[in-house]
């Protein structure tokens, strides 16, 4: 019995040095292709599907971008991030809170969710808006390991400011 309970504690904090995936990684290479070759390609689950819809219906306009993609690519993105959406990755942190902090809203952004503008409310604005990081939307300047679905507060590290600690 003691070995099954250590063999599960210590599986569940093998990722990152023992922090915990919090929202589902990306596992979808032609969405990791499509998206990933202009901007850090977002976990699915850190918006509902009702955005990510929303913003799949206006990739001519992409946030000032030509997206546009060819009607398979499209249904396969489309269907990729539905089927991750937060509301149906409820079994990670980050998706459960986003999806119990949306109060109705659907957003356009993941930088303007009203879970993501709690979290990073105490961070100064000048350490979000530096060069180095640009805004929320830059996942990776700061979350080292948003690539593996990490979101730790204790994986935060601040270009000019170093590890975060609230």
């Amino acid at each position: 019995m003691k070995k099954l309970i250590l063999l599960g504690l210590t599986s569940s904090f093998l990722f990152a040095g023992g922090m915990s995936v919090s929202v589902k990684p990306v596992d979808n290479t032609i969405y990791e292709k499509e998206c990933g070759s202009c901007h850090f390609a977002y976990p699915a689950g850190l918006l509902p599907s009702n955005s990510w819809n929303k913003m799949m219906s206006n990739l001519s306009d992409h946030f000032g971008d030509d997206a546009t993609v060819d009607e398979k690519t499209f249904q396969t993105l489309s269907s990729y991030l539905n089927e991750n959406s937060a509301e149906k990755s409820m079994q990670y942190k980050r998706s459960r809170k986003i999806v119990e902090n949306l109060n109705g809203v659907i957003p356009d952004s993941i930088s303007k969710m009203p879970y993501m503008k709690k979290k990073h409310e105490d961070i100064k604005e000048h350490l979000i808006t530096q060069k180095e990081v640009k805004g929320l939307f830059n996942c990776t300047a700061c979350h080292q390991n948003a690539k593996k679905g990490i979101f730790s507060d204790d994986d935060v590290k601040i270009p000019n400011y170093g590890r975060w600690e609230k």
